[in-house]
């Protein structure tokens, strides 16, 4: 009969099966994690900052809110400034006349 005269796993064999093992169930526990928030994610929360002139979009196509209300908040998202109905700045700008 032949028997196994070595000297059992070095260090180096624990640590890596350690570390085999941590990556084995993390992934395990992040795959369920990423199905299971998956399935729950909406398709809008994917959306980027820069998509709220499509959020406007949408809003106006639906019947939300009305032209004069979309064109006020495009504005508002390029920047322009807004004035009120009589030509003045609003209150609190600090634009005086």
């Amino acid at each position: 009969m032949m028997w196994y005269w070595g000297g059992g796993v070095h260090w180096w064999g624990w640590l890596l099966g350690f570390v085999g093992m941590v990556a084995f169930w993390g992934l395990i526990v992040w795959a369920i994690w990423y199905f299971v928030t998956g399935l729950s994610r909406r398709p809008d929360e994917n959306r980027r900052p820069g998509d709220a002139k499509a959020i406007l979009d949408e809003r106006l196509a639906r019947g939300e809110i009305d032209v004069e209300e979309y064109r006020h908040l495009c504005d508002l998202i390029r920047g322009d400034e807004v004035r009120a109905g009589d030509g003045q700045t609003p209150a609190g700008t600090g634009d005086r006349r």
